[in-house]
């Protein structure tokens, strides 16, 4: 049996964030009606029972902007097509102006015992330039109410460098957030991408400068793993055990299937996207993918993905490397971007802050 994380995308936004350039659509009812209709068809497609589904993921967009009945009757067809583990963590990505406790409840109830709530900044302002609908205290209730329900692993989403953000602001959210009943944060660097309103000089010229995003993230490092948050990627900090299991298979060259609009995948020995386009997934009987990668997986991915992870690269795993590697280690080292124990080699938080180039001079 050959292990399967799944992916759904749920492109339904309620309101659009002025930095975001994912894929998504306005929300109505009988779309997503249409929408959770072609993931079905979809799932069944797909259907191998040969393979244990260990994970499932429902990203977006929001993804809470569906019913639990929906997601209730997506997780039963994965359920009837694949052999879903009966320990599979099974996540949902929220905004937290779409839960109460009682819709919690009824989330619980399909199977869903992840939570990954978009929660961002602690402080109102900030949420506002951001273009968040929700609150401070309205996601701190998110969070509490979560918890209240039965979710024991909860994720929470940090944005950093933020317009006229400073270490004082940036730590009093992470003080706030930590002192939740949460388990698990992804922290991310907010980049202006082409095409978006935050693509524009009003929010570039408030942007911390290079040194300052530098400053802010090697604070984030330490004031998280102070808390007990260690660091485990460049963006994802978890409590011990609490590790995302499905984001680690991207990192691990491990097999994922995904489904919806935008979804991208790494199965069955390819990598394929499926068209940004709602209209034509609802359309079609199946949905209609690009082949991007036709032998994924070779050195220099699977290099690059794991020297994201913190426990870094195993010289092991690629042997016929080695020679190339070593040579390239010492002015890292001498910089403090990389560290060796001899088996493996793995980036610094410094080094995290380099990725791309650091990454990139020693792989390819």
């Amino acid at each position: 049996m050959r292990d399967l994380g799944i992916y759904i995308h749920v492109p339904f936004c309620g309101k659009k964030c002025s930095y975001c350039d994912f894929y998504s659509v306005d929300y109505t009812r009988q779309t997503a009606e249409d929408y959770v209709s072609a993931v079905l068809r979809n799932i069944r497609y797909y259907s191998d029972k040969q393979r244990t589904v260990s994970t499932v993921y429902f990203g977006g967009g929001t993804p809470s902007l569906l019913a639990p009945e929906q997601l209730g009757s997506i997780l039963g067809d994965i359920g009837n097509c694949f052999a879903l583990d009966t320990q599979a963590e099974i996540t949902l990505e929220a905004n937290p102006c779409t839960l109460n406790e009682e819709k919690l409840h009824e989330l619980r109830k399909t199977g869903i015992n992840r939570l990954s709530i978009g929660v961002q900044s602690m402080i109102d302002s900030e949420l506002k330039i951001l273009g968040r609908v929700h609150s401070a205290e309205r996601a701190e209730g998110a969070v509490l109410d979560a918890a209240k329900a039965g979710f024991d692993n909860i994720s929470c989403d940090l944005m950093i460098a933020l317009p006229n953000q400073g270490t004082e602001s940036l730590r009093y959210s992470i003080e706030r957030l930590t002192a939740l009943p949460v388990q698990h944060i992804s922290a991310y660097i907010l980049k202006t991408e082409e095409g978006t309103p935050f693509d524009c000089d009003d929010i570039k010229l408030r942007l911390p400068d290079e040194d300052s995003t530098a400053g802010l993230y090697c604070e984030m490092v330490r004031s998280l793993e102070e808390r007990g948050f260690m660091q485990y990627e460049v963006s994802n900090f978890a409590v011990k055990g609490f590790e995302s299991r499905h984001n680690c298979r991207y990192w691990k060259c491990e097999d994922y299937l995904g489904i919806g609009p935008a979804a991208h995948s790494c199965y069955n020995g390819k990598r394929f996207a499926v068209e940004r386009d709602i209209t034509g997934f609802i359309r079609d009987d199946v949905q209609s993918v690009t082949v991007t990668d036709e032998s994924p997986c070779g050195y220099e991915e699977f290099a690059m993905l794991r020297l994201r992870l913190k426990e870094g690269l195993c010289f092991n795993d690629v042997p016929e490397h080695r020679a190339e590697i070593d040579e390239k280690l010492p002015p890292l080292i001498h910089e403090g971007y990389v560290r060796t124990d001899g088996e493996r080699v793995w980036l610094t938080s410094k080094g995290f802050l380099m990725s791309n180039s650091v990454i990139e001079y020693l792989v390819f």
